[in-house]
């Protein structure tokens, strides 16, 4: 697989807006576990094999079974997950996959194991995974090129081109 273009030297203003979102989600109180999960999750349902590679990887460099990796996609079925990542899990899926709407259930599920501030933040990570999903699928970032330590010198490279 080849990438179609570089959208990195391309478009790096809008880049930094997504930088700039992945930068809070980092100190926002959010578990890291819980986020790497929620990535990992949007991006089997879309697809996405460059954030995949990328967010199983940071998740098992922070510490990640592999067992709760592997059985993710299913992870209604196994006794891997606590109730607040069961809860979260459950609306990324809702949340990708809109459908016209998430679900009353969903929300009356979710709502017990999250503030109102961290249930927004919830949301802001499925939102910016769910785009860079589609910036990954459509341009064709290809899989396997990245490595723990480059998230930095990513985020560093879009600051730099910016100026």
């Amino acid at each position: 697989m080849e990438p179609r273009l570089n959208y990195v030297k391309l478009s790096p203003e809008p880049l930094k807006g997504m930088y700039g979102i992945e930068t809070y989600l980092r100190g926002c109180g959010l578990e890291h576990s819980l986020l790497e999960l929620v990535k990992t999750r949007a991006s089997q349902i879309n697809g996405c094999a460059f954030c995949l590679d990328m967010h199983t990887q940071d998740a098992r460099a922070a510490g990640e079974t592999e067992q709760r990796l592997y059985a993710l996609n299913a992870w209604r079925e196994t006794p891997f997950y606590t109730p607040r990542e069961r809860a979260a899990l459950a609306w990324t899926e809702a949340v990708t996959q809109l459908n016209g709407h998430v679900p009353d259930a969903v929300y009356d599920e979710v709502r017990p194991h999250f503030t109102e501030k961290e249930l927004a933040d919830l949301t802001w990570a499925v939102v910016a995974i769910n785009g860079w999903n589609r910036l990954a699928i459509s341009l064709r970032t290809v899989p396997g090129t990245y490595k723990p330590q480059m998230r930095a010198q990513m985020a560093a490279q879009i600051a730099g081109t910016a100026n």
